[in-house]
């Protein structure tokens, strides 16, 4: 084994261009920190997220705070800024989005349980409140990191990295079954 040089991983990064992104959407809801979002925009990046809905407080990519935590990511992925999390949210569930909160709500699941069906939109709410007393009449399944500590959570970039990765790794086992496809991002349904 070697470890690959930075002009091969460049090379692979330019054929995953062509890779058709998730059918997965991130709405961020009054995120103060833009560390928290140039973070979450670089994992978004990794795990091929297909837009980011910017809402309420939420710093946007023309920051340069948060462009220098993203590096670049915020040029790769597309995303938008709303004033209004419950519009985007409503919007996105009118178009058949399963809406699902990271929050420990009654009735939130352990995320390694949670079974999304596609198209998926994740809802990410500040890193003191939580996703907005408003919003939470939208969720179709709320989901959670068990914590085992003292805490009774993780950093918001920190817990969107575990769940995105996981939500990853379900939906190309859907597609690999032959389950629900992925729909308008140009790959098979």
């Amino acid at each position: 084994m070697r470890k690959l040089t930075h002009n091969e991983l460049v090379s692979r990064q330019h054929k995953k261009k062509e890779t058709p992104r998730l059918p997965l959407t991130v709405v961020l809801n009054n995120i103060r920190s833009l560390y928290n979002v140039g973070s979450i925009f670089r994992t978004a990046d990794g795990v091929g997220i297909e837009k980011i809905w910017l809402c309420g407080i939420t710093g946007s990519p023309t920051n340069a705070q948060m462009a220098k935590t993203a590096l670049g990511a915020e040029k790769e992925v597309p995303w938008e800024h709303h004033p209004q999390a419950a519009s985007v949210i409503k919007d996105l569930k009118a178009q058949g989005y399963q809406i699902v909160f990271l929050e420990q709500m009654e009735g939130s699941v352990p995320y390694q349980m949670f079974e999304p069906q596609p198209p998926v939109c994740l809802v990410m709410g500040n890193e003191i409140e939580g996703v907005a007393d408003e919003i939470t009449p939208l969720c179709d399944a709320a989901i959670e990191i068990e914590m085992m500590g003292l805490k009774n959570s993780l950093n918001v970039s920190v817990a969107f990295g575990i769940v995105a990765y996981d939500l990853r790794h379900k939906l190309f086992l859907r597609e690999k079954t032959g389950q629900r496809g992925w729909g308008r991002n140009g790959g098979s349904n």
